[in-house]
């Protein structure tokens, strides 16, 4: 019944073709207006692809010459030179390289400016070879503009054409800046001759076709009839008979024109074309932009001189085929919709619902063909894609509560987590003596500490015997909640120090402190991974004695500074941290206290930043030069300029440690 079915719908198909044919002689009237229409098409596509071919001449051309001066500029042969002119080994390196390229070059010529001395470097095929400058630029002079302004612009080249209309001479400056990083030190680049390249562009053999050339402004740049070519070399001052507008006597075509420059130069490698009397003749033109040159490619084609058809032979054969084929598939394609395409878009209504979710459709399954067969497959592909959405939305669902239930408990733990890491941050400020030096030294002290992360391994101390007072800074393995663990443990180990040797000496301080550290470690040697526990630390510790005018320091592996704004001088800590495996030497050195100077104690933090351009340590050279300029402020504003000297230098580096600086001064 299927085979019965479709043979009815061949035998419908046949009446219809057998009837179109009788239509074929009220068609055959219509064939010459299609042939019309046929070569006003492929004329247009003629134009544009001969316009198109013409630009990528011209830019295969200059990508070639531009590629090869790109390289000149970025070879480091030249930038090392150009940094370092003096250096004749560089520059017979440079040169000799630059050589090379000339070779490649087209016109075998090319040109190295420094941007440090003005020098300016040439040589071609015309002269002996130099490696002296021809002469120095000049930022005075009009005609070296061009090189002090193309060292100015942001791009890394820009393009020149000069035109010399008298000698026909169309020379293309390619100018590519030489960079030592961000910095202009020179231009180099080469010139090139497009006046052979012109006169193949201009000269076709193709009957018919006029290839123009014209600047942006629409002066003529290149045509066949020379007395057409403007004979100003910026073109925007040309004479009416000299562009490409002042050869159309229609307004409405010297308008087309202005409209297809603008759509032209708005899409470059676009090709825009229009109608208009040219020469006489109803001709085609179409436009491209060469945005490099700032030149319109124009190609003007006259469809009944150039043989874009052969007429003879295609008026009859498109008589003939197009008006059969036209008819027969006129006749096929009302067959084809009744029959097929009208069941079919059924078909798609259904299937489009069918994807917004509607599974309640009906399917054209009416009928025994091969459409009504793929009619009720799709219903039962549309029963079983219904249940199976139920199912994996159901599966959805229960998967999303049970993912909404994790994120919930996940969310409570980390809020457990961070409280908890806030409290310790609170304990942990808590034990700083922050509120005991106010108390005791007031504007006399600052203190800088920051840690890397909410708690951390830095921290710093301060007990008073009398007119004695015992400063200094701590920092401890790690950071985060180890080193903050740490931290209590360092200052347990301390008070208890401090509490059994008092605080007139320091070194003996930090020797009863690294006793109780060792003493601590070798407890740990019984627990599981004893080499990741870090229990080591450096400190600084300094005894000032009001009464006798003098200090006492003692360090492991941090120093103290001193500058009274002209000098710096430092007293280095001892080579071992307190804590580590070999027992360390500490000792007291006396430091006179003397009025007007500043005394820094610093840890590692603040001396390791990363930062810069390169991402280098802020280091020991750049603080000391830092604390030799701002010892004579006052102390809250030397807080300010190390913290702001910090930040400028640090940038968008992350912190990578704890960072405590403590400093005072007695007047």
């Amino acid at each position: 019944m299927a085979t019965w079915g479709f043979g009815l719908r061949a035998k419908s198909i046949l009446a219809l073709v057998a009837a179109c044919l009788l239509a074929l002689l009220p068609a055959s009237l219509l064939g010459w207006q299609l042939v019309e229409g046929v070569r006003d098409y492929f004329g247009e596509a003629y134009a544009r692809n001969y316009t198109q071919l013409k630009r990528e001449q011209i830019l295969g051309l200059l990508d070639r010459e531009l590629a090869l001066a790109k390289r000149l500029a970025g070879s480091q042969l030249t930038r090392q030179w150009l940094a370092d002119e003096d250096a004749p080994a560089k520059k017979t390196l440079a040169l000799r390289e630059a050589e090379a390229f000339r070779l490649d070059l087209h016109d075998h010529a090319y040109f190295i400016a420094s941007g440090i001395s003005g020098h300016f470097f040439f040589n071609d095929d015309s002269k002996p070879f130099s490696a002296q400058p021809r002469y120095t630029l000049d930022a005075a002079k009009a005609e070296d503009s061009w090189f002090f302004a193309t060292l100015r612009r942001p791009e890394d080249y820009n393009i020149n054409v000069n035109v010399d209309v008298p000698l026909q001479i169309t020379m293309v400056w390619f100018n590519v800046v030489i960079r030592d990083r961000d910095r202009a030190i020179g231009v180099a680049g080469a010139g090139l001759n497009l006046r052979e390249f012109l006169a193949e562009f201009i000269n076709t053999e193709e009957a018919g076709v006029t290839p123009i050339i014209l600047a942006r402004s629409g002066a003529i740049q290149a045509h066949r009839d020379t007395k057409l070519i403007s004979t100003n070399q910026a073109g925007s001052t040309a004479r009416a008979e000299q562009t490409l507008a002042g050869q159309l006597a229609d307004a409405v075509d010297r308008a087309e024109l202005g409209r297809a420059m603008e759509n032209a130069a708005a899409r470059p490698g676009q090709v825009a074309s229009f109608w208009a009397t040219l020469d006489g003749r109803r001709q085609l033109l179409a436009l491209s932009y060469v945005p490099e040159l700032k030149w319109y490619v124009v190609t003007a084609v006259d469809l009944k001189t150039a043989q874009v058809l052969d007429g003879d032979w295609l008026r009859t054969a498109v008589l003939v085929v197009v008006g059969t084929l036209a008819l027969l598939l006129t006749a096929f394609a009302l067959a084809v919709h009744r029959l097929v395409i009208h069941p079919l878009r059924r078909l798609h209504r259904s299937a489009t619902a069918i994807s917004h979710g509607d599974f309640q459709v009906s399917v054209p399954a009416d009928g025994r063909d091969e459409i009504a067969d793929l009619g009720r497959a799709f219903a039962t592909m549309a029963e079983k894609l219904r249940a199976y959405t139920e199912n994996l939305e159901r599966e959805v669902q229960e998967r999303t509560q049970a993912l909404e239930a994790a994120n919930r408990d996940m969310r409570a733990a980390h809020q457990k987590i961070s409280d908890s890491i806030d409290y310790a941050s609170l304990i942990q400020r808590a034990i700083l003596p922050a509120r005991q030096l106010t108390q005791q030294l007031g504007e006399h002290h600052f203190v800088l500490w920051r840690p890397r992360d909410v708690v951390g391994g830095d921290f710093y101390v301060f007990r008073a015997d009398g007119p004695r007072y015992l400063i200094g800074v701590v920092d401890c393995a790690g950071h985060g909640v180890p080193g903050a663990l740490m931290t209590m443990l360092a200052r347990a180990a301390l008070d208890h120090a401090m509490s059994e040797a008092g605080i007139a000496s320091p070194a003996e301080v930090l020797r009863r402190t690294d006793a109780a550290m060792r003493a601590m470690r070798a407890m740990l040697q019984d627990t599981p991974l004893p080499r990741a526990i870090a229990t080591n630390m450096d400190a600084g510790l300094v005894c000032v004695d009001l009464e006798n005018r003098r200090m006492v320091y003692a360090g492991a592996k941090i120093p103290l500074f001193w500058s009274d704004g002209e000098t710096l001088a430092s007293v280095p800590g001892g080579r071992r941290a307190i804590g580590d495996r070999r027992q360390g030497e500490y000792s007291d050195e006396v430091v006179p206290l003397r009025p007007g100077t500043t005394y820094t104690l610093v840890t590692d933090g603040y001396l390791d930043q990363s930062g810069g351009e390169l991402g280098y340590g802020f280091g020991n050279a750049r603080f000391a030069s830092l604390l030799r300029e701002v010892a004579r402020r006052p102390l809250r504003e030397q807080a300010q300029a190390l913290e702001q000297a910090l930040g400028e230098y640090q940038g968008e580096h992350s912190q990578r440690d704890d960072i405590t600086i403590l400093s005072f001064r007695f007047d």
